[in-house]
C-alpha cells in the first residue's frame, strides 16, 4: 500500500523534475497527472496510485508549499466532481484514458445535460429522445440550467431511449461532444445580471455508441452516481474554520463595530456555530468516502449548504443596512466560475437563492433524506409502473 512517506517522495521527485517556477502551468499539471498525484485514490495510469483517498492531503500540502500551480477546481468543478467519478465507474478503458487527463488538467471543460423545462424536479420524466441509428444515437430535445455550457467541450447527458417502459427504466447515459453539429447553447440571464447558466437545444445530434456510459436503459442507475457525487461536491467542499460566506460576515462584524446590534449578534453566533457544525460534518463525510462511493447522505450536506448560504447572506445584507442594497455591476456577462467570496454582499444574497434549486431542489432532497437515510415510508407514486409514453404531460 502506498504510504504518506512514499507520496512525499514521489511529490518531491515531481517538483525536482518540473520546478514550478520554470515549468509551464499546463505542462506541470500533465506531469502531475502522469505521476499519479492528481487524485491518488484513482487507479494507476488514470491520475492516481490506488492509494487511500485521505492521503491526497499529503500531496496537496507538499505542492502548495512549493508554489505549484493548481487546476482551478472552481472552473472545472462539474468535470472533477461529477463527470470523473461517473466515467471512472462506468466508462470503458478507452473512455477513461481519453477523457480523464484533459478533464483534470482543465484543458477540457465539462457541463451537465440533465434538467429539462418539463422535467426539473422530476428528472426521470425527461423527454429528450435518443434513437439508435446503426452505430450512432440521434439525440433531440432541450436541456436547461446548464452551468458552463458556453465553455464546455464535453457534457454528461441522459436521454430517453425507450418510451415504452416506466420512466426510470428507459433512460441511457451518454457523453456528448458540445462542438458537434446540432448543439446550440443560449444564455439564461439570472437575477445577478450574469448568464452563468444556459439552455441547450439538441437537434439531431449524432452521438457514437462508443460514447455511451453503462448499458442501454440503465442510465438512471448511472445518473445516481453523478447526482450523489454532485451533492457532495456542492455541499461538502472542504473549507477552513470560518471559511466561505460566514467568514465574510464575521470579518465585517469585527472590522465595523458601528454596524452591530444585539439581534444581529445573536443571529451571527447561531449561524457561526451551524457553519462550523456543517464544516465538521463535511470532514466526516469525506472520510467516509474513503470506503467507497458517496451515498444519499450527501443530500443532507447539500440541504444544509443551501439553507446556510441563504441565511448568512441575508444577515450580511441586514447588517450592512443601506450599504447592503448596493450592487457593483449589472453587466450581462458569461462568467467562467461562481465566486461567492470575491464579490460584494448584494451578489452573495442574490446568487445564494439558486443554491436551493441547483444540484437538486431542497424539496426533492428532503424526500431523499427521509426515504434513503432515515428509512421513512416512501411517498405514493402513481406513475411507478406506467410506461413513459402514457404519462400525462
Amino acid at each position: 500500500m502506498t504510504t504518506a512517506a512514499e507520496l512525499r517522495r514521489r511529490t518531491r521527485e515531481l517538483l525536482a523534475a518540473h520546478p514550478p517556477a520554470d515549468t509551464d502551468r499546463l505542462d506541470f499539471l500533465r506531469a502531475r497527472f502522469d505521476a499519479g498525484l492528481a487524485w491518488v485514490h484513482y487507479p494507476e495510469g488514470l491520475g492516481g496510485l490506488a492509494a487511500p483517498r485521505a492521503l491526497q492531503a499529503v500531496v496537496d500540502a507538499e505542492l502548495e508549499a512549493a508554489g505549484a500551480p493548481g487546476n482551478d477546481p472552481r472552473r472545472i468543478g462539474i468535470g472533477l466532481g461529477m463527470a470523473a467519478p461517473t466515467v471512472l465507474q462506468y466508462g470503458t478503458e478507452e473512455q477513461k484514458r481519453r477523457l480523464l487527463r484533459p478533464l483534470w488538467t482543465g484543458e477540457e471543460v465539462w457541463c451537465q445535460l440533465f434538467s429539462e423545462p418539463g422535467a426539473g424536479s422530476d428528472l426521470a420524466a425527461l423527454g429528450t429522445r435518443a434513437v439508435r441509428d446503426s452505430d450512432d444515437w440521434v439525440v433531440s430535445g432541450q436541456k436547461v440550467w446548464t452551468s458552463s455550457a458556453h465553455l464546455a467541450r464535453w457534457a454528461i447527458l441522459i436521454a430517453r431511449t425507450d418510451p415504452d417502459v416506466p420512466k426510470h427504466r428507459g433512460i441511457t447515459y451518454f457523453v456528448c461532444d458540445m462542438s458537434d453539429p446540432g448543439v446550440e447553447v443560449r444564455p439564461l440571464r439570472q437575477i445577478t445580471g450574469e448568464a452563468e447558466f444556459n439552455e441547450v437545444f439538441l437537434t439531431d445530434v449524432r452521438i457514437p455508441d462508443s460514447r455511451r456510459l453503462g448499458e442501454v436503459g440503465d442510465g438512471w442507475r448511472v445518473a445516481q452516481t453523478t447526482l450523489n457525487n454532485e451533492r457532495v461536491a456542492i455541499g461538502g467542499t472542504p473549507v477552513p474554520r470560518e471559511g466561505g460566506m460566514i467568514g465574510k460576515v464575521a470579518a465585517t462584524w469585527r472590522e465595523r463595530p458601528g454596524l452591530r446590534t444585539h439581534d444581529t449578534h445573536q443571529r451571527l453566533l447561531g449561524l457561526w456555530v451551524e457553519a462550523e457544525v456543517a464544516r465538521l460534518t463535511g470532514v466526516r463525510l469525506r472520510q467516509q468516502l474513503a470506503a467507497g462511493q458517496p451515498g444519499p447522505e450527501g443530500a443532507g450536506m447539500k440541504l444544509t449548504f443551501a439553507r446556510l448560504n441563504q441565511e448568512i447572506s441575508g444577515l450580511e445584507v441586514e447588517l450592512l443596512g443601506e450599504e447592503g442594497l448596493l450592487y457593483d455591476d449589472w453587466t450581462m456577462r458569461r462568467p467562467e466560475l461562481v465566486d461567492f467570496t470575491g464579490r460584494e454582499a448584494g451578489y452573495r444574497y442574490l446568487r445564494s437563492k439558486g443554491n436551493s434549486i441547483e444540484g437538486g431542489t431542497s424539496e426533492v432532497l428532503l424526500n431523499i433524506v427521509a426515504e434513503r437515510v432515515l428509512g421513512l415510508p416512501a411517498e405514493p407514486r402513481t406513475d411507478k409502473d406506467v410506461a413513459w409514453k402514457d404519462l400525462a404531460r
